[in-house]
């Protein structure tokens, strides 16, 4: 099977916080960013392998910063790292400065997605060209992410 480079499958999209995305504390809900986390890593892992997905797991949402009504909201996929059948995805949130344009981070997550057929069984996806040593850092964290999934599951999470 063919490698991909992560540049054919990084994806970006922007969202306007409006009322029914804030919480009772005025500040974006963290279920509603969840929602975007996962359908970004969904694109992004559908445009690597082609067929459809599934997730598996989101296994490191970190929330860094506030976000506010009308802020830009822009998030960032790639993937990061493959198995055989799983991708793991990287999605950065930004909040965009309405006035400069300057974005400050206030999300990062890590997504694995499995590829599937029509039947739910999971598929064999594309290898993962890593043309730059930023990408290579990544794939080192994601086969670490992976051995500390494999580790939990045996443990019983």
């Amino acid at each position: 099977m063919e490698k991909r480079r992560v540049e054919d499958s990084k994806t970006e999209n922007s969202y306007t916080l409006r009322p029914t995305h804030i919480n009772g504390y005025g500040r974006l809900f963290g279920g509603m960013l969840m929602q975007w986390i996962d359908e970004m890593a969904g694109l992004v892992s559908r445009r690597h392998c082609h067929t459809e997905v599934t997730t598996a797991a989101i296994d490191n949402l970190v929330f860094k910063s506030a976000a506010y009504i009308n802020d830009v909201l822009v998030l960032s996929g790639q993937i990061t790292y493959v198995g055989r059948t799983s991708m793991e995805v990287r999605v950065l949130t930004y909040a965009e400065d309405q006035k400069t344009g300057m974005r400050r981070m206030i999300n990062r997550a890590y997504v694995v997605m499995v590829a599937i057929d029509q039947d739910g069984n999971a598929l064999e996806v594309p290898g993962l060209e890593l043309e730059h040593e930023e990408q290579k850092m990544e794939w080192e964290g994601g086969k670490r992410r992976y051995e500390l999934r494999k580790e939990r599951r045996i443990e019983g999470y």
